[in-house]
């Protein structure tokens, strides 16, 4: 996906509002580092009178950030924002993160409305942006539970993502694929295993037919894995964060999980995933639990990725209005009154 350089626009007078925003999961999402049942939201919204744009972000207490910390973070931006600030310099101002995707991606928006121009012809993609086959994800529970939501989810899902935790993660996938013998199938460690059970574990789940293992091993450790002969391919998501991270992860991770909420926004997450496929990396773009808001930017990063980790909303007891359009596991690129 050839990315091209467009001057980011912005003007002087614009206004900058920030407001917090929860949304209940359906039932309870666990992964090995806990479980929550509802999504804590930011929203950065830019106006310039007859346009606004919005970006949503999700703070994240792995990475250090509060919903309080982030709000704090992009009200501090206002007096920026009114002097015509645009993606160019906000790179320089903001650290990576949640807050900076918030405004990154809204600054996005506004300008793709302010200008009549799409967002995708904005960052130099060749043509529109299609559908994505997303993968869904089952949060860890015990073996029956998750091989009775994969029974429910194969027919509309043809990729299952599994959260896993560590003990009894063998007899959870194994139940899955008993459950569900034709789906694609990628598991989710979330930093929870050890280098042991890693090489204990791979073999099997190769055999089980698991075409990718993510993070199996907390970020920072990432060295014990040179060397190792994994017969699954191994993606990184906690280790893998902006563009300065990728050098130190090659030979070690054959696929880099590219989120907005880690990247800070759009603009750094298109040039990522180009980086990284130059460097022989499969990408992979991936979310936090969040609504549609959040999703519709990264349906640009989307384009071409190996895989396509968008299904937030769907883990949502409501999304907002208007929202992306699921049917199954197929999403449709957002409607400009969404983002874009």
């Amino acid at each position: 996906m050839p990315i091209h350089s467009f001057p980011a626009q912005s003007l002087p007078g614009q206004r900058l509002s920030v407001r917090r925003e929860t949304f209940p999961i359906r039932g309870a999402f666990r992964i090995s580092r806990g479980s929550k049942t509802e999504a804590a939201v930011v929203v950065a919204e830019v106006s310039d009178g007859p346009h606004r744009g919005r970006g949503e972000c999700v703070p994240y207490a792995r990475y250090g950030e509060s919903v309080d910390g982030v709000v704090a973070a992009l009200e501090a931006m206002a007096g920026a924002v009114a002097d015509g600030l645009d993606r160019a310099a906000l790179a320089g101002l903001m650290q990576p993160g949640a807050a900076r995707n918030a405004l990154d991606c809204a600054l996005w928006d506004l300008e793709a409305k302010r200008g009549g121009v799409p967002a995708w012809r904005l960052a130099g993609l060749d043509g529109p942006p299609g559908p994505l086959v997303t993968c869904y994800t089952l949060g860890v529970d015990e073996p029956e539970a998750m091989a009775a939501a994969a029974r429910e989810r194969a027919p509309r899902h043809p990729l299952l993502k599994m959260k896993l935790t560590g003990d009894g993660d063998l007899d959870r996938v194994r139940a899955v694929r008993a459950a569900a013998p034709s789906v694609r199938l990628v598991v989710d460690a979330n930093e929870g295993w050890t280098l042991d059970q890693l090489c204990r574990f791979a073999p099997v789940l190769a055999g089980l037919g698991v075409e990718m293992i993510e993070q199996p091993l907390p970020a920072g450790q990432d060295e014990a894995l040179r060397g190792v002969d994994c017969p699954v391919p191994l993606g990184a998501d906690e280790s893998c964060h902006g563009l300065e991270s990728l050098d130190r992860l090659r030979g070690l991770y054959r696929v880099v999980n590219v989120k907005l909420d880690k990247t800070g926004g759009l603009t750094e997450a298109l040039a990522m995933a180009r980086a990284a496929r130059s460097m022989g990396f499969e990408v992979m773009v991936g979310c936090m639990v969040a609504t549609s808001l959040a999703m519709a930017p990264a349906i640009l990063v989307g384009q071409g990725a190996r895989y396509v980790d968008l299904d937030g909303p769907l883990l949502l007891a409501r999304d907002r209005e208007p929202g992306l359009a699921y049917d199954g596991a197929v999403v449709q690129p957002p409607a400009p009154e969404l983002w874009g």
